[in-house]
C-alpha cells in the first residue's frame, strides 16, 4: 500500500510537471470551444444522461470522463474502442472480433453499455454517427442502472430534435486502407413547438488484415414535441444493420507473446468468418415539470436484435514442438433478442430547515426474452471441432474446406455438433431513492439505495429442462463531498453492485449445486476534483473494488463466501483550455489486481498514460498530436501468455475552408509500431493497425 501511495503522488506530480510542455491545442474555433466545455461541465438531466439528475460534475463523487461530438470528430473516432484508448483506467477487449468489449477498472464486460440511460446489453459494434456525447463512469453503478456496472459503464447520449433550428451537417472520409464512410445531421422545425432530426450514416470497412471487409448502415430519426410550456417529449427510432469480417488475431509463442513472424497471417476462412446484425431500437422519453422545484421523466424503450456470427481461429499452437502447425476450432452463434424497457423517475430540488435536496425516485421494469443457439465445428477428419492446418499467408482454408497439416481434404460441417440451444426469460422489477444533501456550502452528502428483482428462467432446449431463480438485492451508494473552495471538491465514496451468476448475456443456470448467489462487487473511492482555472479541471482518485462470491462445499453443501477479483489503484486526468489556442487532454492509471487464487489477473495493464493536444496555429489552420502507452498485461489469468507494452503515437491537421468547412487528416500510429492492443484467449491476440491516415471533411448548412 505505501508503494501504491508514493506512486500516487509521484504520478500526480508528473502530470503537472508535464502538462504544459505536452499541451498543443483545439482545432476547433473559441465559440465550438465554448460549447464544448459548458456540455462537459454539467451533465445535464434533459439530456438523459447517466447521473440522471442536473448535478455538476464537480459535485459527482465518482470519476468519469465525458467526449463530445466535437471531440469525436476531432480526433477523427469511428469507433467505442478508439474513446476507450484516451481513457484513464478503462481498456479494450478484443470481443472475439464482433462485438465492443470494455475491460473497466480490471473488470471486463461485453454488456455494460448504456443508450440514453436505457441497457443496450446484446454484443455488437455501437455506431457514433447520432451521439452528442459519451460518458464512461467507473466503479459499480447499480444504484441507478441495476445489475452488472460492476467495474463501469459506458452512456451514449443520442442528439434529439432542435425546435427552432434548421441545418444539415455532413461528415465523409477515407482512410488509406480504403475505408469510406458519410454521416447526415438534418434538423428541422415542423412548427413553433416541434422539430424532427434525422442522422444517418454508412461504412464500407477495410483495415491491414487479409479478407477484411464488411459495411455498416445505420438511420436515427427522432422528433421533439413541446407539449406545453412544461412538458417535453422526444420519440426515437433507430435502425441498424451492420457485417463484417471477424478476424480473430493471431497465436502466442514460446515466450508467451504474440509471434510477430505471423502478423500479416489470418487464421481464419475468408468466406466462413463473418458477422451478421439487425437491429431496431425505438426509445420515447417524456419529461414534465410539475413545478419550480419537481421534475418528472418517463420512458420506454424497445430493442429488437437479430445477430448471427461464426468463425474459425487459433486455438492451439506449439511453436517449440510444431511451429508450422497451428489447431484451428469454431463454431456458429446467434441471438435472437427483444428488450423492453419501462422506467420512471421524480427529481425534486427543494430545501428543508435551510438544508438543501437534489432527491430522485425512481422506478424500472426489464423484459427481456432472448433465444441463442451455438453449432461447434465438426471436422469430418478428425470428428471433433478441432484441426490442424499448416502456417501459411493465406491457409489452405475456404468455405469450409481446406487441406489440414497432413495434407489430407477435410470438410467442416455446421450442423452437427449443438453446443448450446436456449430460451431465456427475464423480468426485473426496480426502485431506487438517492439524496444529494447540500448540508452547508461547503459540505454535501450522497445516500441512496436500489432494490432488484431479477427473475430468470432458462428452458434447456439441448438438456430438456427448463430452470429459473429469482435474486432479490439491495445495492447502496454514499458519498460525502467537501468543498473548501467553489472550484474544488474532495470526495469519499461507496457503492456496491451486483452480477448474477446466469451471466451477463444469461446463457444458462447451471445445476442445483451451482445455483449460487450473484456476484457482489463494492468499490471504495477516494477523488480530487479541481478547477484551477475557468477553462482547466484536474482528478485525482483512489479506489479499491473487489469482488465477493458465493460457493457451496461440495461434501456438506453448506454455502459460503470466498473472495474473487481485487483491483485497487488511481486515476489522474488533466483537461482544458490552456490559452485560446491550446487545449490539452490527459489521464494516467495504475492498477493492481489479485484473482481469487492470488494470481495476477487478465487485461490489467498496471500504467496506462494517454494524451491529446490541439494547437489552432492560425484562424484557419490547426495541428492535433496525441500519444497512447499501455503497459504490458497478461492474456489469461496468472499465464505466461502476455501482451507487450507498447506506445502509438497519433497525429492531426485542420483546415477551415470556410467558416462551415473544415476538412481534416488525422493520422494513427504516426510512429508505424507494431502492436498488439488486446486479445480474447492466448492463442488471439489483436494485431494492432499500422500507419494510416483519414482524410475528412466536415461541414454544415
Amino acid at each position: 500500500m505505501t508503494r501504491l501511495y508514493l506512486q500516487l503522488m509521484s504520478a500526480t506530480a508528473l502530470s503537472l510537471t508535464l502538462a504544459v510542455p505536452l499541451v498543443m491545442a483545439q482545432g476547433a474555433d473559441d465559440a465550438n470551444r465554448d460549447e464544448i466545455l459548458v456540455e462537459g461541465r454539467v451533465l445535464q438531466q434533459d439530456q438523459l444522461n447517466a447521473v440522471k439528475t442536473p448535478t455538476p460534475v464537480i459535485d459527482v463523487p465518482q470519476s468519469l470522463s465525458i467526449f463530445t461530438s466535437d471531440q469525436i470528430d476531432e480526433r477523427g473516432f469511428t469507433s467505442i474502442g478508439q474513446i476507450i484508448d484516451y481513457t484513464p483506467g478503462v481498456n479494450t477487449s478484443q470481443g472475439e472480433g464482433h462485438r465492443d468489449a470494455v475491460v473497466f477498472r480490471g473488470v471486463r464486460s461485453t454488456a455494460d453499455f448504456y443508450i440514453d440511460g436505457y441497457r443496450d446489453d446484446v454484443q455488437y459494434y455501437r455506431p457514433l454517427y447520432n451521439l452528442e456525447q459519451v460518458e464512461i463512469l467507473r466503479g459499480p453503478n447499480a444504484l441507478l442502472f441495476g445489475r452488472g456496472g460492476t467495474g463501469g459503464i459506458l452512456n451514449r447520449v443520442t442528439k434529439k430534435g432542435e425546435i427552432g433550428e434548421a441545418f444539415l451537417g455532413y461528415k465523409a472520409g477515407v482512410d488509406t486502407f480504403g475505408e469510406f464512410g458519410f454521416e447526415l445531421d438534418g434538423n428541422y422545425a415542423v412548427s413553433d413547438n416541434a422539430a424532427i432530426r434525422i442522422n444517418a450514416m454508412y461504412e464500407n470497412l477495410n483495415n491491414h488484415r487479409d479478407f477484411y471487409d464488411g459495411d455498416r448502415f445505420g438511420v436515427n430519426p427522432t422528433a421533439r414535441l413541446e407539449i406545453g410550456s412544461s412538458t417535453t417529449l422526444d420519440i426515437s427510432y433507430e435502425y441498424i444493420n451492420h457485417e463484417r469480417f471477424i478476424d480473430r488475431g493471431i497465436p502466442t509463442g514460446t515466450d508467451g507473446r504474440p509471434v510477430e513472424a505471423f502478423q500479416d497471417i489470418v487464421f481464419g476462412d475468408e468466406e466462413e468468418n463473418f458477422h451478421e446484425l439487425e437491429a431496431h431500437l425505438i426509445r420515447a422519453s417524456l419529461q414534465h415539470e410539475f413545478t419550480d422545484f419537481l421534475k418528472g421523466n418517463f420512458g420506454v424503450f424497445y430493442g429488437d436484435y437479430d445477430k448471427l456470427y461464426q468463425n474459425f481461429y487459433a486455438s492451439g499452437y506449439n511453436q517449440a514442438a510444431t511451429p508450422d502447425v497451428v489447431t484451428l476450432d469454431g463454431y456458429i452463434d446467434a441471438t435472437d433478442r427483444q428488450n423492453l424497457i419501462l422506467s420512471g423517475n421524480l427529481v425534486g430540488d427543494f430545501e428543508t430547515a435551510s438544508i438543501g435536496h437534489t432527491l430522485i425516485v425512481g422506478g424500472e421494469y426489464i423484459n427481456t426474452s432472448s433465444d441463442q443457439f451455438r453449432f461447434n465445428a465438426f471436422w469430418d477428419t478428425t470428428s471433433d471441432d478441432n484441426e490442424t492446418f499448416t502456417i501459411m499467408r493465406p491457409l489452405n482454408l475456404r468455405g469450409g474446406v481446406g487441406v489440414n497439416s497432413s495434407g489430407v481434404t477435410t470438410t467442416n460441417d455446421y450442423t452437427v455438433d449443438l453446443n448450446d440451444d436456449t430460451r431465456v426469460t427475464i423480468n426485473v422489477f426496480s426502485a431506487y431513492i438517492q439524496d444529494q444533501i447540500e448540508v452547508t456550502e461547503w459540505l454535501d452528502l450522497v445516500g441512496g439505495v436500489r432494490f432488484d428483482s431479477f427473475d430468470i428462467e432458462v428452458n434447456n432446449i439441448v438438456a430438456s429442462e427448463i430452470r429459473s431463480r429469482t435474486d432479490e438485492e439491495f445495492s447502496p451508494r454514499g458519498g460525502v463531498i467537501v468543498k473548501p473552495v467553489e472550484n474544488l471538491s474532495i470526495y469519499a465514496s461507496y457503492s456496491r453492485s451486483f452480477l448474477p451468476r446466469s451471466g451477463e448475456q444469461f446463457a444458462s443456470i447451471n445445476g442445483d449445486a451451482n445455483q449460487l448467489d450473484p456476484d457482489v462487487f463494492e468499490n471504495k473511492e477516494f477523488g480530487v476534483k479541481w478547477d484551477f482555472t475557468p477553462t482547466m479541471s484536474f482528478t485525482a482518485a483512489y479506489f479499491q473494488n473487489e469482488q465477493t462470491r458465493a460457493d457451496r462445499d461440495n461434501v456438506t453443501g453448506e454455502a459460503f463466501e470466498v473472495r474473487g477479483l481485487e483491483v485497487e489503484g488511481f486515476e489522474l486526468q488533466l483537461q482544458g483550455q490552456v490559452t485560446d489556442r491550446l487545449f490539452f487532454s490527459g489521464g494516467y492509471s495504475y492498477l493492481d489486481g489479485e484473482t481469487a487464487s492470488g494470481e495476477v489477473p487478465r487485461e490489467i495493464p498496471e500504467h496506462m498514460v494517454s494524451f491529446w493536444g490541439s494547437y489552432q496555429v492560425t484562424d484557419k489552420i490547426g495541428v492535433g498530436l496525441g500519444v497512447i502507452y499501455q503497459d504490458e498485461s497478461l492474456i489469461t489469468d496468472g499465464s505466461t501468455a502476455t501482451l507487450p507494452s507498447y506506445t502509438r503515437v497519433d497525429a492531426a491537421a485542420y483546415y477551415d475552408v470556410t467558416d462551415d468547412i473544415r476538412v481534416q487528416v488525422n493520422i494513427e500510429n504516426l510512429t508505424d509500431t507494431l502492436y498488439f492492443p488486446n486479445a480474447h484467449s492466448t492463442h488471439q491476440a489483436t494485431v494492432g493497425e499500422p500507419i494510416n491516415a483519414r482524410f475528412s471533411v466536415i461541414g454544415r448548412l
